[in-house]
């Protein structure tokens, strides 16, 4: 994304930087300690600021609580950046921490054409970064030396979706649907790919530009073939307008995706039509860890609720944090080694990386469906 991905798009009229700069921390432990900062970057603005907000308070929750430690060497500044879905805004933010020399690390972005966008700019400065929520596979096939990721990539999240369709849904035909970002063209070949596998044959694919707000022609084109069902490749605002218009042309079959538009505001502009609508999404987790993170969350007060990436950002804070206690901060490059060579035990379970920088925990996914207006565990 995991997922998992996703406009991942830009709200053109919203799109200046929006920047707080958050001093996360206790005053009394924190005394007499060198402080340092810490940053984030996501959508916390726009269609696809609730997953955003909720990442960020799991980022300032994991700084609180390191500055409450006495043990913790430094009293951490936490510096949070809006990126507004849009990769512009999203390197203007990552600049900003890049040029900042109190800004030791970072951790950043929902959306994939954002990350791609800016891990560049990191790279370039030797500034760790983690992702805690975009999943194109390219982030990390690129093995930038100081890029690692927490989620999965899209990969392991349509492999699934695929095998369910076609062996618990029994669908052997599928349209597809996408937009045309790196995020969309990854799912929508990603699927084709491993539905085929299964026995599945893709009748049609139609990629159009991010931030489409007329789907009707290609959805009358869907409606003159065999397909059995719509497979969308993008995130929650085309979700919604391509479900609803489908809805509105009397087509009437399966909409399906991976969690992209696993999000409220999908079902707000789908209206009634969301109905009925699937996606797959990593299987929800319980451990003493994660429980302590969701009570803590609320004991915090946040104005905003928990999103699925939420425990992301946490660990991925956490990660931070931990491996800048343990290398100091003066040596970005040792720094980011032992990040990528680190074996944290966190709300995700033990997060080791690949060679490439990228997560090795195992994913299961389990498929949501919308019943009675809201996303619920598909129990068939």
């Amino acid at each position: 994304m995991k997922h998992y991905e996703m406009s991942r798009r830009a709200l053109l009229g919203i799109t200046t930087l929006a920047a707080v700069a958050v001093a996360a921390s206790f005053p009394a432990p924190a005394q007499n300690k060198p402080t340092i900062k810490l940053g984030f970057i996501g959508p916390v603005s726009g269609g696809n600021a609730q997953q955003g907000l909720g990442a960020r308070n799991g980022f300032l929750l994991a700084v609180e609580q390191a500055n409450a430690r006495a043990d913790y060497p430094y009293r951490v500044e936490a510096v949070t950046l809006d990126d507004a879905s849009d990769p512009q805004t999203g390197v203007g933010a990552a600049m900003k921490l890049v040029n900042d020399p109190t800004v030791v690390s970072a951790t950043g972005h929902w959306n994939s054409p954002v990350a791609l966008a800016t891990i560049p700019v990191f790279n370039r400065s030797e500034m760790p970064f983690i992702v805690w929520g975009a999943i194109s596979p390219k982030i990390t096939e690129q093995n930038l030396p100081v890029v690692t990721r927490v989620t999965p990539t899209l990969l392991a999240e349509n492999q699934p979706l695929a095998e369910w369709t076609a062996k618990k849904l029994g669908l052997k035909k599928i349209a597809i649907v996408s937009d045309t970002s790196d995020y969309g063209t990854g799912n929508a070949k990603a699927f084709a790919d491993f539905f085929a596998d299964h026995g599945g044959t893709t009748v049609s694919t139609n990629l159009l530009p991010v931030g489409t707000t007329d789907f009707r022609a290609v959805l009358t084109k869907i409606k003159g073939t065999d397909a059995q069902a719509i497979y969308f490749g993008g995130v929650i605002a085309e979700a919604g307008i391509l479900r609803k218009q489908q809805a509105e042309l009397g087509l009437d079959m399966p909409m399906l995706g991976i969690s992209g538009f696993y999000d409220p505001g999908f079902i707000s502009i789908a209206g009634a039509a969301a109905e009925g609508a699937m996606v797959s999404y990593p299987a929800s987790q319980s451990n003493p860890k994660i429980d302590k993170l969701y009570a803590d969350y609320k004991a915090r007060g946040f104005a905003e609720p928990t999103s699925p990436y939420t425990k992301y950002a946490f660990d991925a804070a956490n990660i931070l944090l931990a491996a800048i206690k343990e290398v100091g901060i003066k040596d970005k490059a040792a720094l980011a080694k032992h990040i990528r060579a680190i074996k944290y035990d966190g709300v995700l379970g033990t997060t080791t990386f690949d060679a490439n920088g990228q997560t090795k925990i195992p994913v299961k996914v389990e498929i949501k469906v919308v019943r009675d207006g809201k996303w619920v565990a598909k129990e068939d």
